[in-house]
């Protein structure tokens, strides 16, 4: 019996996807089909599939022309898989035109001519293609622009400054989808009131507001409107992140008694940091980051909080803060600062391991498990291209066309870390100054 073997996500099943596999099949008398996994495809930078693996399978399964299906789960796996099923023909379209000609050491390579007019990629961009204002200043701009051109469905339309003629700002609300702010921390709330009035999608830099009132009524107001307000903090999308929080929520390292977690830099990358005006400073610019692990490990109920803060006193604002949460049974300490070096990494303690993440951990590729006896250590290693803000694009993208939850920041985490910054910015709170 010949045996025949082709890959892909199949994600928007279409007459291109039919085509070949009709083609691949008449090459043997037996396809194997393999449909690559999320992990996978996430892995290779493919990030706007619209469709789970579920029902990729199942439409696959549905066009009656796969004799078996198989998952593609990792680098290099077409190599075992060709000597596990005892492959006669690897079968893949021309527009990977000797890409695979290593795999001829094990079998006959055939590239199919594409179906033209045809693709996934096409159907995504042609049915949701969204242009995507910026209203926001310093480097950060940059990267997110630059990011953006790795997720398929979106495309810059317009960037304007905060601060400039607001009719401006509102004639680029005007022609845009949705808009992405990183404006001053002061200004935020207001900026993203403006675009859900005119009708848009939200993506806002954390923390969307200083007091919690206003984040949950934006929120509410983004709900009543059909539209989406999300809150860009990057970590919070990345995959190791997610798998950190789901080995801790699963007890893999016993009870939780501690979390302690570091930001800093030696530059920050904004003009307003030093405006005291806008409420510039360590703790709205890296707050955020210290505060996601803390209150996604030990929630949202902490009995008390307190900050220890360093003052420039020629600016007021501060260069260095220290955050304690205490919590029923733990505590957790964050570090943030600029002008301070410090090791930016994560531990979380628990009763019978911890968790490392080592520098930078808002970065988060890597991360292990250590145990009293080192021989059960355990590592976890998760790809992050670039500087991982097009992981946060392509979420807040999917949520648009979906309609579904961001469960990766939902509103009460959202409104947890506005509070934190109004105890801190406005509050009664022990602060101490040194």
């Amino acid at each position: 019996m010949k045996k025949v073997i082709t890959y892909g996500t199949f994600d928007l099943f279409h007459y291109g996807h039919s085509n070949l596999l009709k083609r691949a099949k008449t090459l043997g008398d037996y396809l194997i089909v393999g449909i690559t996994t999320e992990d996978f495809d996430i892995n290779r930078g493919k990030l706007n599939v619209q469709q789970s693996l579920m029902e990729r399978i199942q439409q696959v399964k549905d066009s009656g022309l796969a004799d078996e299906i198989i998952l593609e789960e990792y680098e290099g796996q077409k190599i075992d898989d060709i000597q596990k099923y005892d492959i006669d023909v690897f079968v893949v379209g021309s527009d990977w035109e000797g890409s695979f000609d290593y795999l001829k050491e094990y079998c006959e390579v055939i590239y199919l001519d594409r179906t033209e007019g045809i693709s996934s990629t096409e159907l995504r961009e042609e049915e949701q293609l969204i242009p995507l204002g910026i209203i926001g200043r310093g480097s950060m701009i940059d990267k997110f622009a630059e990011e953006s051109r790795f997720v398929s469905g979106v495309y810059i339309k317009g960037i304007c400054v905060p601060g400039e003629d607001a009719g401006e700002i509102k004639k680029l609300l005007d022609v845009v989808s949705a808009v992405y702010i990183l404006a001053e921390p002061s200004m935020r709330g207001r900026y993203v009131r403006m675009a859900l009035e005119r009708g848009c999608h939200v993506i806002c830099e954390s923390p969307i507001a200083l007091h919690r009132s206003e984040t949950e009524a934006l929120y509410r107001y983004a709900e009543e409107k059909g539209l989406v307000l999300f809150e860009a903090l990057k970590t919070a999308y990345f995959r190791a992140f997610s798998r950190l929080i789901l080995l801790i929520k699963g007890g893999a390292i016993g009870a939780v008694k501690s979390v302690d977690v570091t930001c800093t830099s030696m530059n920050p990358s904004n003009g307003w940091f030093y405006n005291k005006s806008v409420e510039g400073g360590s703790m709205t610019d890296w707050g955020s980051f210290v505060l996601l692990p803390i209150l996604r490990i030990f929630g949202l109920d902490y009995k008390r909080c307190s900050f220890i803060s360093c003052l420039d006193k020629k600016s007021g604002i501060d260069l260095f803060t220290q955050i304690q949460l205490v919590y029923p049974n733990g505590v957790a300490n964050g570090k943030v600062g600029f002008g301070v070096k410090s090791e930016g990494s994560l531990v979380v303690s628990g009763t019978k391991a911890y968790i490392y993440v080592p520098s930078p951990w808002w970065k988060m590729e890597y991360f292990e498990i250590r145990y009293e006896d080192f021989n059960q250590n355990r590592r976890y290693f998760y790809k992050v291209d670039g500087e991982g803000i097009r992981y946060e694009i392509a979420e807040f993208l999917r949520l648009i066309r979906t309609g579904e939850k961001n469960f990766a920041l939902e509103e009460q985490l959202s409104g947890a870390i506005s509070e934190l910054m109004e105890k801190y910015l406005y509050g009664e709170e022990d602060i101490e100054w040194i």
